[in-house]
């Protein structure tokens, strides 16, 4: 059994029942997997701050950001929940910036860091 398998697939069926997509679905999990990427190098980059690490291209293809099928603002605001989740400062701060300019209230990203913390209070009990 893979690790929270019982709490995606049930994100997943209620997603499901609301109309969303496999192709939207399938957005959410690249959205993830990148995030947790980004998080975890660009953490290094901002604990180390060495100039190599820092001036160096972190040749991470991140293609999925430029175009999302679930539009900016969601998308933005969905890489923010995960790099507060993963604690990633730099990358808090660059995504609660831009989800506010595609016009995300700071009472709608509370709410979703607020989400967030609660459904990663849960993969602890599963």
């Amino acid at each position: 059994m893979k690790k929270n398998e019982k709490l995606i697939k049930a994100f997943t069926t209620l997603a499901e029942k609301e109309g969303t997509s496999a192709t939207e679905i399938a957005e959410l999990y690249a959205l993830v997997s990148l995030m947790n990427v980004n998080n975890v190098f660009y953490r290094f980059r901002h604990y180390t701050k060495k100039e190599y690490y820092t001036n160096t291209p972190a040749g991470i293809k991140m293609s999925i950001m430029m175009n999302p099928l679930l539009g900016k603002e969601f998308f933005e605001l969905v890489s923010l929940a995960i790099s507060a989740v993963n604690g990633c400062e730099m990358c808090v701060n660059a995504h609660e910036q831009s989800v506010k300019q595609h016009g995300a209230t700071e009472a709608r990203i509370y709410d979703a860091i607020r989400l967030a913390s609660v459904v990663k209070g849960f993969t602890t009990l599963l």
